[in-house]
């Protein structure tokens, strides 16, 4: 019996198809060949505005090689860059590289694939979540596994001058009690990359169903827990070499959320973490050295 033929990467159907379309869309395929991070995390229109294409050409150049249409194709860009689900974090072990300089070669790409990853995070999508935090009656963050370590980062800087409206999910007793207290005027973080636990899936789904603001921290726009997200904040994971998926990218997202949503509160934000502060150095929560 004849063996199935594995169906080819989007990229290589792409480059395949290149010789036969119209020049111009020559020219879209091959920046998305050359780009295809990017395409799998920008807006369509900042990728035209680079290209510098019309937007519509992205669609027209998706359904020229069999795609229903851009978000079809982007996801598709998505999944082939994803590492195999059976072992995601050994099976992106590399063997070590002999000679004396091997340990040092790897930090420096590691940090140039962090500052690369970075540069590609957009900005206006953080400012546009950060007005939905600053907006929502309550605020409710959830991590799980590798990822709580941010959804704890987040919350601290948030209680610092929101110490009543904010909250980790499942911080305090079951997560299912939390989910069922979601309101319509929250707001939800929900913080991931693959593998995706259940129950940030699970959480996304009790905040859609609560009708509250869904925020979500993903390496995908295909990731389960970002599937009808108001806001979706992209990071990248897995292109920086070694055996676990970065989280640079996340932890930035998340302080710049912070940031900004403290500024977007002004005086009333400065008030409150003037007092957190006051409060902090009575108990003397800090080392200060006696003379």
């Amino acid at each position: 019996m004849a063996q199935a033929q594995a169906k080819p990467s989007p990229l290589t159907e792409l480059c395949s198809a290149l010789p036969s379309l119209p020049m111009r869309l020559q020219e879209v395929g091959r920046f998305v060949a050359a780009n295809d991070y990017d395409a799998t995390t920008r807006s369509m229109r900042e990728l035209a505005s680079v290209a510098g294409a019309d937007p519509a050409s992205f669609t027209r150049l998706a359904k020229a090689i069999g795609y229903s249409g851009w978000d079809e194709l982007r996801a598709a860009l998505t999944e082939a860059r994803r590492p195999p689900q059976a072992s995601p974090f050994s099976g992106r072990a590399k063997g070590r590289r002999a000679g004396p300089n091997a340990d040092v070669t790897l930090v420096n790409e590691k940090l140039e694939a962090e500052a690369a990853g970075l540069a590609r995070i957009s900005s206006n999508a953080i400012a546009d979540a950060a007005r939905a935090l600053h907006s929502a009656g309550r605020i409710w963050i959830t991590g799980f596994r590798s990822c709580r370590s941010v959804a704890e980062l987040l919350t601290y800087q948030l209680r610092l001058f929101r110490p009543a409206a904010v909250q980790l999910v499942g911080g305090s007793g079951p997560v299912d009690l939390d989910h069922g207290a979601f309101r319509a005027d929250d707001a939800v973080v929900v913080i991931g990359f693959v593998p995706y636990t259940t129950i940030s899936v699970e959480t996304a789904r009790a905040a859609h169903a609560a009708g509250a603001t869904l925020i979500a921290i993903a390496d995908s726009i295909s990731a389960p827990m970002a599937e009808g997200a108001d806001h979706l904040l992209l990071f990248e994971a897995a292109t920086s070499p070694g055996f676990f998926p970065s989280l640079t990218g996340a932890i930035a997202i998340a302080q710049s959320l912070a940031a900004v949503t403290f500024t977007l509160g002004g005086a009333a934000a400065k008030r409150r973490l003037e007092e957190t502060e006051d409060r902090l150095a009575e108990m003397s929560q800090y080392f200060v050295e006696k003379g």
